[in-house]
């Protein structure tokens, strides 16, 4: 039986720089997760802004109160998808150009 939590992903609801804490609201429903600034330096993954979109695994308080977050790291799967969206849309705009430009340059 493996006791170890299952990987969890959430978005940040928002990350205080100069107190050093924020929270993530899980994807899967229930609280919100503290995350502390030492467990963002430890991934690795730079500054937390609201709305990132993370995964993590979580540990217990050590004050009692409640899970946090630790081993975070970028999500980047939705943003990819975004990204390839916005960029067909421009694509199929140039492509309408491209042609307007050839028909201009066709000898009469």
């Amino acid at each position: 039986m493996n006791d170890e939590p299952e990987r969890q992903i959430g978005t940040v609801k928002f990350f205080n720089q100069s107190k050093g804490y924020g929270f993530i609201t899980p994807d899967n429903g229930g609280n919100d997760v503290f995350v502390h600034v030492s467990a963002v330096e430890q991934s690795g993954i730079g500054p937390l802004d609201g709305g990132m979109r993370v995964s993590y695994d979580t540990e217990p308080d050590k004050r009692g109160k409640g899970p946090k977050a630790i081993n975070l790291a970028i999500e980047t799967s939705e943003e990819s998808e975004v990204s390839e969206d916005s960029e067909d849309s421009e694509d199929s705009e140039d492509s309408e150009d491209s042609e307007d430009f050839e028909d201009s340059n066709e000898s009469p």
